[in-house]
């Protein structure tokens, strides 16, 4: 009977100690969610894949010099949830992005919105539960 609940025992502990950081995954620890910024740029890709869909655009800066950002979402089904897809954007489309930047003031960030140059807006919180908590 002990050799059986002895590596049940080991077994268990190594399952609870070593699956924590499974769920870390999906923090927000590494955006400044206290700070929202806003950039106006040009989109350089659209990755639409798993885990999370990745934009990448480049923004002019005031000196004259250009920031290539990446923002990052949910995955594509949650977004497809809340009205995105594989073809919301084109290569060379000016957009307005609001974001959660890194703490560590990388060009990296959260997306919150994007508007589009027809003047839609696309919501990257919309579809998504319980991530509302955003300020």
């Amino acid at each position: 009977m002990r050799r059986k609940i002895i590596p049940a025992l080991i077994l268990a502990f190594g399952i609870v100690n070593f699956s924590g950081p499974l769920l870390a995954h999906h923090g927000t620890a590494a955006f400044d969610t206290d700070k929202k910024v806003t950039l106006k740029g040009t989109v350089t890709e659209w990755f639409w894949s798993n885990p999370h869909c990745l934009l990448q655009f480049d923004v002019k800066g005031d000196n004259g010099q250009v920031v290539h950002w990446i923002g990052e979402t949910q995955n594509p089904v949650t977004m497809t949830n809340g009205g995105w897809s594989k073809t919301s954007f084109k290569v060379g489309e000016e957009i307005t992005v609001a974001l959660f930047p890194v703490k560590n003031g990388l060009p990296l960030g959260r997306i919150i919105t994007v508007v589009l140059p027809d003047g839609k807006m696309l919501d990257a919180l919309k579809g998504t539960s319980g991530v509302r908590d955003y300020k």
